[in-house]
């Protein structure tokens, strides 16, 4: 499973994996404090997106994602046009 580079083809792979399918997808955030890294992966059992980082900036950056994937997840709109207002 290898890690993507760069963040923003990192959200984009995730937002896409997501709206594909749904129901199958989860999000686990991990942090190992004697490395002071933060990993982020999101997977559907088939295709397994990870970034890894150490940079206090990202943090934000995930944290913006997990919200951005939390909202698609409890809103009644349907996924697609969800997507199209952001």
């Amino acid at each position: 499973m290898p890690y993507f580079q760069t963040w923003e083809e990192f959200s984009r792979a995730a937002e896409k994996l997501y709206l594909t399918e749904p129901m199958k997808v989860r999000v686990v955030l991990k942090y190992r404090h004697c490395d002071g890294n933060l990993c982020i992966k999101v997977t559907d059992d088939a295709v397994c997106l990870q970034y890894k980082t150490d940079q206090a900036q990202d943090v934000k950056k995930m944290e913006k994602l997990h919200g951005k994937l939390m909202r698609l997840m409890v809103s009644k709109e349907t996924h697609s046009s969800a997507m199209e207002t952001d």
